[in-house]
């Protein structure tokens, strides 16, 4: 990334926004702000939580963010393996991708967050009289917005949910508006790995971009597939004025690699240093740290910008 802030130092002031007021560990210092017992209507259908739960798991790394976000880390007594924020977060083996309903009952929880229901999650662990909320990825902000919200009642931190949420919120929307407007509209391909995988703009991340008025390469994929493969020849046809690589942890991708690619050095993206490289996690999930995500790519456009684009 060619200039601004580093991530590390933009992570660092959204925690500060989105735990405004709090303490310790970014994790909310409030008072309970939700009635129990409790019912929400989730994407799982309607779920019953009988009272403040105490001890949560988390099987999504997204729902794990949120949990912490919203004053909830202190009650959380476990996540799955790929929640590698915040760094406090008691990391286990759990998996939502395979849950193991027996070493998730062994936690003793009294509420299960995930982003699926996969293998009738919610069926198997009602048996057990433990409710599960499903918060599948959001489509946009406001379904982040929202998702934080529902979790912060789940868990007794209305208020402090409402307060994360508009903190969050007032600092993505001051990101947005400082993004520089180009004299045309640019593009952008965003890597997902190495085989060129991307989104379209049918995706959250892609919203993203067309809020902040970036044209995605991937729109003119074949097929309908929001995460479509794409080929070397597609992209470098397209000559992307902007490349964000959300592959640099997985598939340890590089502007560097990218320019080594055959015919890549020709893309404009790449002639003018405007690759960004982004943390997978930040890049990929839908959670409060996207605000590190839009940060990366303004800085990038006023870079180009200064350029002259």
């Amino acid at each position: 990334m060619t200039g601004g802030r580093s991530l590390t130092a933009l992570l660092a002031a959204a925690v500060m926004a989105a735990t405004a007021g709090c303490g310790g560990a970014g994790v909310a210092v409030g008072h309970p702000s939700s009635s129990f017992p409790l019912s929400l209507s989730a994407a799982g259908g309607k779920v019953t939580i009988p009272h403040r739960p105490s001890r949560v798991i988390s099987l999504s790394a997204t729902a794990t963010e949120d949990l912490y976000a919203v004053g909830a880390g202190k009650q959380v007594v476990a996540v799955d393996s790929y929640s590698t924020y915040p760094a406090n977060a008691p990391r286990t083996s759990l998996s939502g991708f395979q849950p193991n309903i027996e070493a998730i009952a062994a936690y003793r929880p009294d509420l299960v967050v995930s982003s699926d229901d996969t293998g009738d999650l919610s069926g198997q662990l009602g048996k057990l009289g433990i409710p599960v909320l499903i918060e599948p990825p959001a489509a946009d902000l406001n379904g982040l917005y929202a998702q934080m919200r529902q979790i912060g009642a789940a868990t007794g931190h209305s208020g402090d949910a409402a307060t994360s949420v508009s903190a969050l919120r007032a600092q993505i929307e001051g990101i947005l508006k400082s993004a520089p407007k180009s004299s045309r509209r640019l593009s952008v391909y965003h890597e997902l790995d190495q085989t060129y995988f991307t989104a379209t703009s049918h995706t959250f991340i892609g919203q993203i971009y067309t809020l902040l008025g970036l044209h995605d390469i991937a729109d003119a994929a074949p097929g309908s597939n929001p995460y479509p493969q794409l080929s070397s020849e597609f992209i470098t046809s397209a000559n992307p004025d902007l490349i964000v690589l959300a592959d640099t942890v997985c598939c340890k991708q590089s502007p560097e690699t990218v320019r080594a690619r055959p015919g890549w050095s020709a893309i404009a993206a790449v002639r003018n240093g405007a690759v960004v490289p982004v943390s997978d996690d930040i890049a990929s999930q839908w959670g409060p740290r996207v605000v590190l995500f839009i940060q990366a790519v303004v800085n990038e456009l006023k870079t180009l910008q200064r350029q002259g684009m």
